[in-house]
């Protein structure tokens, strides 16, 4: 068709640790997925595989990009942007550990090399079975020996003692070599992976597990021939102390909302726990003053990392039962400093990203009971909509009607009343899920309402009180889920072309 059906693998060391939804039809797929994964210190190297997904066969690799731990700690801020694949031979990728126990003799003419192959683990799968049929090969100084050869196994146990005599000249300058391959009774066998170890380094006994390595590497550079992977990568290396260690942060950053006399702000009270985020105490809009933690922290954070910062945010308050308060905090600071109620939250500060992290915390389960069986039910049917002239295929209008291709104004009326069926379930899902809604998101929107209305009171400003909240409600976080259901969870994979289309008209 002229097309892939991509998706990535991540590798850390060789072991798959994610994998993304697949993209169908596509050769610029985009798939918004983020990971955090949890690295051993040791750690060396990071890799993204895309690969083109077969319903038969195999699927095929299009390429990779591999960052080392040196390159992505280079970068403070992380490594972003586009970056070239390159291309991956299926005999170089290696995977798994061998283990081993080395010994050479300080005297002895010859000199005896004692390589003792007990097993080895998690070796990469070479045959369609989905295993392997793994033997040793051990080289040094000329000299050549095999251990037997392990049937269907990616974990093989060999437990074979291997001798190679070295002269005392060589003992210097001499390279251990120990191979692992896997054998084939028809064409040739595939490497699996190989360990190197020189004869002066090695200690009596040298015994452990050794991860397997690739054959050097010939591969030049193919200009981006390939293909280009957006890419965003962050090392953080974060040291947790106990709990107490925090709670001096922790009430700087809610002093404002404990103590909102000692501070100069009035309209937040109440103590720390749970109880506090339902309380609506009927007081003045408070004017939040410009030197609390919160407003500090506010001001000095850049657009870029506010999200971090507002997903942090949210977690503490919520733990300290004060998620509700925060979010008038933020918001109210908010409404302080906006003159035109036209662009009242429609910036990404501080205030409206943890109002969307807020809703993804808590509203999560209500969204997918909300959303989850219509949107299920677009997937499944697959209609052709579109109301674009210049995008509309009417050969694609013979799968509507057996009388030949419909007129554009056919199309265009077949896909209103498609669109309007699923936007009328989605809206009535929506308005009849009050009770579903949880009582945290309530209280916040209630408490957004009423400081609206406080800083916008006049009736030419009557209608901003509800676009406050279906800013938020609507805007980030229906519409973006019904746009890309596979980022909120209410799907395993992303939509093909067709469906995507209809999740953006609804969307929209």
């Amino acid at each position: 068709s002229g097309s892939s059906d991509p998706y990535c693998v991540v590798k850390v060391d060789d072991e798959v640790v994610a994998r993304t939804a697949t993209v169908w039809k596509s050769l610029t797929p985009f798939w918004g997925e983020e990971y955090t994964l949890r690295l051993p210190h040791g750690f060396r190297t990071f890799a993204v595989y895309v690969l083109d997904e077969d319903t038969i066969g195999q699927d095929d690799v299009i390429g990779k990009v591999s960052l080392s731990r040196q390159q992505i700690s280079a970068e403070p801020r992380g490594v972003d942007g586009w970056l070239s694949l390159a291309p991956v031979d299926p005999d170089k990728e290696v995977q798994g550990e061998i283990h081993l126990e080395l010994r050479v003799p300080e005297q002895g003419h010859p000199r005896v090399l004692r390589c003792h192959l007990i097993e080895a683990r998690d070796l990469a799968p070479r045959d369609p079975s989905g295993t392997s049929d793994p033997f040793a090969r051990v080289s040094c100084c000329g000299h050549t020996l095999e251990t037997a050869v392990i049937k269907k196994t990616r974990f093989p146990h060999w437990d074979e003692v291997l001798e190679l005599e070295v002269a005392e000249a060589e003992v210097g300058k001499a390279v251990l070599s120990i191979e692992v391959w896997d054998w084939d009774i028809v064409g040739k066998n595939d490497f699996l992976g190989r360990v190197e170890f020189p004869l002066d380094t090695i200690r009596d006994p040298t015994k452990g597990w050794f991860q397997l390595l690739p054959l050097p590497s010939t591969t030049k550079d193919h200009g981006g021939q390939l293909g280009a992977l957006r890419l965003a990568v962050r090392l953080v290396e974060d040291r947790v102390l106990p709990p107490h260690y925090y709670q001096p942060l922790i009430h700087l950053l809610a002093e404002p909302i404990l103590y909102p006399a000692q501070v100069g702000a009035v309209g937040w009270g109440g103590p720390s726990g749970a109880a506090s985020d339902l309380a609506m105490p009927t007081l003045p809009s408070p004017q939040p003053p410009a030197g609390t933690a919160l407003a500090i922290l506010e001001e000095v954070t850049l657009g870029e990392s506010r999200q971090d910062v507002a997903t942090k945010l949210v977690k503490i308050f919520l733990g300290q039962g004060l998620a509700v308060p925060l979010l008038d905090y933020l918001t109210t600071h908010e409404l302080a400093r906006t003159m035109d109620s036209n662009t009242l939250f429609r910036s990404n500060s501080l205030a409206s990203k943890s109002m969307e992290q807020f809703m993804k915390v808590v509203g999560l389960p209500y969204l997918h009971e909300v959303l989850k069986p219509v949107v299920n039910r677009i997937f499944e049917e697959k209609k052709y909509v579109e109301l674009d002239p210049g995008k509309m295929e009417l050969s694609r209008s013979r799968r509507i009607s057996f009388k030949g291709s419909l007129s554009e104004a056919r199309v265009r009326e077949s896909s209103l009343e498609l669109l309007k069926g699923y936007l009328g379930d989605i809206v009535d899902a929506i308005v009849g899920s009050v009770e579903k809604c949880p009582l945290l998101m309530r209280v916040a929107f209630k408490r957004l309402r009423r400081r609206v209305e406080e800083r916008f009171p006049s009736a030419q400003h009557e209608e901003v009180r509800y676009f406050s909240i279906s800013g938020f409600l609507f805007l980030r976080f229906f519409a973006p889920a019904v746009l890309t259901p596979k980022l909120f969870g209410l799907r395993d994979q992303h939509a093909d072309p067709r469906t995507g289309r209809t999740l953006l008209l609804l969307a929209k």
